[in-house]
C-alpha cells in the first residue's frame, strides 16, 4: 500500500474547492493508496513519474515513487488552465 501525500500548495488549492466536490476527490485521493495508477489515469509527457486523474470537471496532478511507495499530490483545480505553470 502506497502512502499518499499533499503538497501544502495542493492542500490550499483542495480547501477552496466546494464541499461536494473535495468529498468526491477526498475519496479518490484515499483509492490511490491502493492503486496509484487507476483506470484513466494518465502518465503526463515529460516525466516518468507524473500522473493525472479526473474528477469530474477537476484534475489532480501527483507523483508516483515507487521505490519508497509514495503518491505526492501535487495539484488540484478545475480544467481551465490547469496545466499552464
Amino acid at each position: 500500500m502506497y502512502e499518499v501525500r499533499i503538497t501544502p500548495v495542493a492542500l490550499k488549492q483542495l480547501a477552496r474547492l466546494p464541499k461536494a466536490a473535495r468529498s468526491r476527490i477526498d475519496a479518490h485521493l484515499l483509492a490511490l493508496a491502493d492503486d496509484p495508477r487507476p483506470h484513466g489515469a494518465k502518465k503526463l509527457v515529460g516525466s516518468d513519474d507524473l500522473y493525472r486523474i479526473r474528477v469530474g470537471d477537476y484534475r489532480v496532478l501527483y507523483y508516483v515513487r515507487d521505490a519508497v511507495l509514495l503518491v505526492l499530490i501535487v495539484k488540484v483545480g478545475q480544467r481551465g488552465g490547469f496545466y499552464k505553470k
